[in-house]
């Protein structure tokens, strides 16, 4: 049990709503709740999960929210993926060559970032080596930028491209510069469900034997879920308490980020819109991220609002239920706008100031790993 509530749960739960029974708050305290126990939880008003989330994130950041100074770089939008919930691919029609990637990588680099985000559409000619030239390209012009890139997907693709184990190329990859990895393809870890919406895209079981065999071979990750589409709620309670078994067997996550479905552009935003479901409301929103710090308690500490698919003022309210960081700055994103995103690609960091002051909290410059910068 967290040390820091220890002392809480013997004083009669009287920090905690009257509303949620005893038994659901000492087992979200001892991180063993179950699918029964959120199941339970959602039927209390939101706001009294919001209220509960808040009060479990305050035992693990105190007041601070966190950002990071990034930049996204998407090297291609070819792909030959099937995701039905795609507006991304072949939306322009390009490929950055790697002189470019360094180029955009400078552009950050001068603005003050400390991290790249580097992700790309699957492609047929891109082999294990190919993704090694990316990254020691980086990392011999700036050797103190921390290079966030590869989603397990690709991580896939290319060992199968290249004939190699996924452990072997992430020892590769680690060796050419890889410092961490984005936890993005997870979508729902729900085969039911990725068997429709992206038949093609690696399994549930191999999404995880990526993500832990990262975290064995010492690359940390994120950890995401793309929620709103036509998993149930039950597959989303799973979802989290997988990443949750995952993070006690290696402590290798960040940070988790839950991500609702962008439903425009896309065949399976467009079918469900036939069908009268337009996009999950911001109640909705919100209470996910509440959930997703319950369940994830104590074990992942970092609950990320993306201020890109929320918006600015739902990721800022987002704050009160659960999350304590923003994101980045990014200066690049195309992919959510792509499907219907309609928040900007760049937040300068004076922005994320005023946000997170406005909301009563404390700022707090991160690096990917969540140690602060101190700056000025």
């Amino acid at each position: 049990m967290n040390s820091q509530y220890a002392a809480l749960l013997n004083d009669n739960f009287e920090h905690f709503p009257t509303e949620i029974p005893k038994g659901i708050v000492k087992r979200v305290l001892e991180g063993a709740v179950t699918v029964d126990d959120a199941s339970e939880l959602l039927k209390c008003d939101p706001g009294v999960i919001f209220k509960f989330a808040d009060i479990l994130k305050a035992s693990l950041v105190g007041n601070s929210v966190s950002y990071i100074v990034n930049r996204n770089i998407t090297f291609s939008d070819n792909c030959t993926g099937t995701c039905t919930f795609c507006a991304f691919k072949g939306h322009k029609g390009f490929r950055m060559s790697v002189d470019e990637i360094v180029r955009s990588a400078a552009g950050a680099v001068q603005t003050g970032a400390t991290e790249v985000c580097i992700q790309g559409g699957l492609m047929d000619d891109m082999y294990l080596e190919d993704y090694c030239t990316i990254l020691r390209s980086l990392k011999s012009r700036f050797p103190k930028l921390h290079i966030h890139a590869f989603s397990p997907m690709e991580v896939f693709h290319m060992s199968q491209n290249s004939d190699t184990s996924i452990g072997d190329a992430l020892t590769t990859l680690k060796k050419n510069g890889l410092d961490t990895m984005p936890g993005t393809a997870a979508e729902i870890l729900s085969d039911r469900v990725r068997r429709e919406i992206c038949p093609d895209k690696l399994t549930s079981s191999q999404w995880l034997n990526v993500v832990e065999t990262a975290h064995r071979t010492g690359i940390p990750t994120t950890a995401t879920m793309m929620y709103g589409h036509i998993e149930t709620m039950t597959e989303r309670i799973q979802h989290i308490l997988t990443i949750r078994d995952i993070q006690i067997r290696t402590g290798g996550f960040t940070e988790f980020v839950p991500l609702p479905f962008m439903p425009y552009n896309n065949p399976l935003g467009n079918r469900l819109m036939a069908e009268g479901y337009f996009a999950t409301t911001g109640v909705e929103d919100l209470i996910m991220h509440a959930l997703a710090r319950i369940l994830l308690y104590p074990y992942v500490k970092n609950i990320q609002a993306s201020w890109v698919k929320l918006g600015k003022k739902m990721a800022q309210y987002a704050l009160f239920c659960g999350a304590n960081d923003l994101g980045g700055t990014l200066m690049e994103e195309s992919i959510s706008k792509s499907a219907g995103a309609a928040n900007g690609e760049y937040m300068p960091p004076e922005e994320f100031l005023w946000i997170i002051r406005g909301a009563g909290r404390d700022p707090v410059q991160r690096d990917t790993l969540y140690r602060q910068i101190v700056t000025g």
